[in-house]
């Protein structure tokens, strides 16, 4: 790696070293990229504390919705051939869909959280989540609860079926196949970045551990009025559900399992080429980076900015953050890309992942003097 960065690199171990031999966190990884080319890759800890099974580069860690980015990835590249429009109307390629007035929403609703169909029903199971064909039967069945893009609302399970479905139609693929021919195939991640993931894959994952998530989203659930309409009990976005086999092995696509230099390389090749490949075209990255909707929240009552598929924040990134701690963004203007990913979901913590990111973000802006 570019030894301008030793600095940097040696700050990111200080500090992921001082979370695990603390006791704060059990194993991290921090990987970045710049114009292309990695100059950050570090971890730190163990994916198994029951084993000590270390972690390392390429260990998987489930990152709950720091996964949307894979799926909405995949759509921008399948776009980029000229195989799907982000105007299609979702019932043209899935016609069942259109009942109940459906017919009006396009994948443009479903990526930017504004079709109207956030909720699952109350007694959804984990072992729903793996029957692609009931969860796509339920959205199918549902009524919206507003008329497309009238209001945003997070669909924190649905996006995945929602934008799945229109992938597996038009391809005639699964989103994780899709994900692994097209995105991760190209870029040599076909072990490290992962929808489903592959049964012989299941033993390399990090064991999840719960620091205080499962007691926010208790919390949620009791102060927030529809929180468990998107997230109903038997399914909350918890150490208990992104442990099952059953949803790892299947296509949950708000969700996903990745290394953080997987995600950070995915992310790089969005913005350039990245070992000669290149997943979208500027003006496409300009598109689906930019604020396509700005508004408060149904779920959580608080203001969100999305692009399509991605979060965009403030501070001139785009990309997505999962329940626990895990996220992957990009920064346009720098030719940056971050990610960290830890097998402690917490909460109430300091929010230590976001931490490593504006570490990252900061010291690569001021030495690019922008």
């Amino acid at each position: 790696m570019d030894g301008r960065w030793d600095g940097l690199r040696a700050e990111v171990r200080a500090t992921i070293d001082d979370l695990v031999t603390s006791g704060r966190e059990a194993g991290v990884q921090v990987a970045a990229y710049l114009d292309g080319a990695p100059i950050v890759e570090e971890q730190a800890g163990v994916a198994d504390a029951t084993t000590g099974r270390p972690l390392t580069a390429d260990t998987p860690v489930h990152a709950v919705s720091t996964g949307k980015g894979l799926t909405a990835t995949v759509v921008h590249t399948l776009a980029e051939q000229g195989r799907l429009d982000y105007d299609l109307r979702v019932a043209d390629v899935w016609p069942e869909f259109a009942r109940h007035g459906k017919d009006g929403i396009t994948l443009r609703h479903a990526l930017t959280h504004t079709a109207g169909l956030p909720a699952l029903p109350a007694d959804v199971t984990p072992a729903d989540f793996a029957d692609w064909d009931r969860m796509c039967g339920l959205l199918a069945d549902a009524e919206p609860l507003w008329a497309p893009g009238e209001r945003l609302a997070y669909h924190a399970w649905t996006w995945g079926w929602l934008v799945g479905e229109v992938v597996r139609r038009v391809t005639g693929k699964p989103v994780s196949q899709v994900l692994a021919e097209e995105v991760a195939g190209p870029l040599g991640l076909t072990r490290e970045l992962f929808l489903g993931v592959p049964e012989a894959d299941l033993p390399r994952l990090a064991r999840l551990e719960d620091a205080g998530l499962s007691a926010l989203l208790t919390y949620a659930s009791a102060n927030l009025p529809n929180f468990d309409a998107v997230a109903p009990p038997h399914v909350r976005p918890d150490v208990t559900t992104g442990s099952r086999p059953e949803v790892l092995r299947a296509d949950v696509p708000s969700v996903g399992t990745m290394s953080a230099r997987a995600v950070a390389r995915m992310y790089a090749a969005l913005l350039g080429p990245v070992d000669g490949v290149r997943l979208i075209s500027p003006d496409r990255l300009a598109e689906v980076s930019a604020v396509a909707v700005r508004g408060e929240d149904w779920v959580f009552g608080a203001e969100v900015t999305f692009g399509l598929g991605y979060a965009v924040d403030a501070d001139g990134s785009f990309g997505t953050a999962g329940s626990g701690g895990s996220l992957a963004f990009a920064y346009p203007d720098l030719g940056l890309t971050v990610a960290a990913v830890r097998n402690r979901l917490g909460a109430g913590d300091g929010d230590p992942m976001e931490g490593l990111r504006v570490l990252v973000r900061d010291r690569v802006g001021a030495e690019l003097g922008r």
